[in-house]
């Protein structure tokens, strides 16, 4: 049994050292030829005009040189003019109170409630009035 570990040893010793070889003579290659990169195939430069005459209607015309220079001149004028901000709102810029959103929520009750308080109060007058009570308006409101 030791000697089977031993054989099996000693081949995989020689892989080793057969790999190593390999390895060192791949090394020397690309010392010499350092041009080259690690074996990558050249890239192939292609031409992405249609060849097929139905394809070479819808093709765009190559773009044509303009006048570059004007544009860029408007441009860098545009950029060095002071925009004024006309109105600024400085309610936009504040934060909002943190109990805004139950505010929004709820309005539309508050909104009700005020009108019954107000219909309400309105009873309230009418009754004294008739009761006569108060002889004018601003003492009954008074009194309430």
């Amino acid at each position: 049994m030791t000697e089977e570990k031993i054989g099996s040893l000693a081949e995989e010793a020689l892989k080793r050292k057969q790999r190593l070889a390999e390895l060192k003579r791949k090394n020397e290659e690309k010392q010499e030829n350092p041009n080259t990169v690690c074996n990558l195939p050249k890239p192939k430069f292609r031409s992405y005009k249609p060849q097929d005459e139905n394809l070479k209607e819808n093709v765009l015309e190559d773009a044509k040189p303009g006048d570059v220079e004007s544009e860029v001149q408007d441009l860098l004028s545009a950029a060095q003019s002071k925009v004024i901000i006309e109105e600024l709102d400085i309610a936009s810029l504040a934060p909002r109170k943190p109990d805004w959103d139950l505010k929004r929520d709820v309005s539309k009750k508050i909104e009700k409630l005020e009108r019954q308080s107000q219909k309400a109060i309105a009873e309230l007058i009418l009754e004294r009035l008739k009761e006569g009570k108060a002889k004018n308006l601003p003492e009954l409101v008074k009194m309430s």
